[in-house]
């Protein structure tokens, strides 16, 4: 069977509104035997034949099921760099909970053991990863498993932390409700 013909037929059985996402490397596994300048050729194809769009380097989406589109940016980030531990904070998490009243649309803030780095995903949005020496073992308790964006979220007050540790701008910060935020919620 030629090659792309088998990735859309294993796309077809196995893509869900849970697996629409795919790594480069999880492309890659379909094709053991295929040298991997011809894999990348192959998906090249696929991305033009509209089989796969391109999110980033190395993350495709199949647009045939049905998948959350609000949150692609998010499961990207997570599928992105699976190697390192990442965790969403910073202005994300401060604008989610109210505490920054201003954040860019189609732009999520990314704590990552891996170097800091902004990876633009087309019209879904851009991922900014900022390097952390965290180690997870540090932040119990102040870091929850968000399992509808598939990323580990700082609790508001590690979210502020990071801002201050990072040198980030803090003035869209509303002090008084971050404090008020976390008096009520211990968080």
């Amino acid at each position: 069977m030629q090659p792309i013909r088998y990735l859309t037929a294993q796309l077809r059985t196995f893509a869900d509104e849970n697996h629409y996402l795919f790594s480069l490397n999880d492309l890659r596994s379909l094709f053991p035997s295929l040298e991997h300048n011809a894999c990348k050729a192959l998906l090249a194809r696929s991305v033009r034949s509209g089989l796969l769009m391109r999110v980033c380097q190395g993350v495709y989406l199949y647009p045939f099921v049905s998948y959350p589109k609000g949150l692609v940016l998010f499961h990207t980030a997570a599928k992105f760099r699976p190697q390192h531990f990442n965790y969403l904070s910073l202005e994300t998490v401060l604008s989610d909970v109210g505490i920054i009243s201003q954040m860019p649309t189609h732009w999520i803030t990314v704590m990552s053991s891996g170097r800091s780095s902004v990876v633009r995903c087309g019209d879904f949005g851009t991922i900014e990863y900022i390097h952390t020496k965290k180690k997870p073992a540090n932040l119990i308790g102040q870091l929850q498993y968000d399992s509808r964006c598939r990323l580990w979220r700082a609790s508001p007050s590690l979210a502020l932390r990071d801002l201050q540790t990072t040198k980030r701008n803090t003035d869209l910060v509303d002090w008084e409700v971050a404090r008020e935020f976390i008096q009520q919620t211990g968080q």
